[in-house]
């Protein structure tokens, strides 16, 4: 079984996110960059599978700006067998990267597909969803455990939902979205790191693809958000519920 693994290059979650002088987008120029918190989870969570002889081998994959080729030798480091970049300089909606997932999928003929639930730059927590759609695969999100069952027919997810946990059984192929206690990730060994330079890193372009990226809306403008005001201390609960009833007027 083959694993498509995608990830995304983000800002680093450290660095407090500047918004362009014109509005555009988020300032990204010597800005530290990295790779979605929430793709190092699918990457080990692949890892981890090959690791224990549960899948035959790893892809991941990479949408986007040239530097993500860096992200890419990265996850190699980590253990994935091979690496796919399809370079585009545009601000990709969820939708235009899941059609492009959706024919590297079909390239590269696999059966499971781990991201990460969300990218932490526009948090839209729509990609995997999207992606099975159009696969019509069964879609596991906000993965806590996974475990492969039925000598590899289907797998078996654990997610947090709201007073416990829910365990899904879905036939494989499938796509698995990840949550933050799936797993630690790994960090990669310095003898991992050079035989990564070894390992296949392949170029793949929109035009090979034949995708349409283009989607129904685009991104107007970006804008940081107010400053809060700083908070008032009350001396008692009517003066509370005075403040929320004349000043914020919440209530009634």
């Amino acid at each position: 079984m083959k694993v498509l693994v995608a990830l995304k290059r983000v800002v680093d979650p450290y660095v407090k996110i500047r918004v362009r002088a014109d509005g555009s987008g988020v300032e990204t120029s010597n800005v530290k960059m990295g790779t979605n918190p929430f793709d190092e989870i699918a990457i080990e969570e692949a890892v981890r599978l090959k690791e224990q002889g549960l899948v035959s081998s790893t892809t991941v994959v990479a949408i986007g700006h040239v530097a993500s080729l860096e992200n890419l030798r990265a996850a190699l480091a980590l253990g994935i067998d091979t690496a796919l970049f399809v370079p585009c300089d545009e601000m990709l909606q969820p939708l235009a990267v899941a059609r492009i997932l959706q024919q590297l999928v079909a390239r590269e003929s696999a059966q499971l597909v781990i991201m990460g639930k969300q990218a932490i730059d526009d948090d839209n927590n729509q990609t995997g969803q999207m992606l099975a759609a159009l696969l019509s695969w069964p879609q596991c999100t906000f993965a806590s455990e996974v475990k492969i069952v039925e000598e590899g027919a289907s797998v078996e997810v654990t997610r947090e939902i709201d007073g416990g946990f829910e365990v899904i059984l879905a036939s494989l192929p499938a796509v698995i979205t990840t949550d933050l206690r799936l797993n630690t990730p790994r960090y990669a060994s310095l003898p991992n790191i050079m035989r990564a330079k070894q390992k296949p890193l392949a170029t793949v372009t929109l035009e090979e693809l034949a995708v349409n990226i283009q989607t129904g809306f685009k991104v107007l403008s970006i804008a940081a958000p107010k400053a809060r005001k700083a908070g008032v201390m009350v001396d008692s609960v009517d003066d509370l519920l005075d403040k929320l009833k004349n000043e914020a007027k919440v209530i009634g």
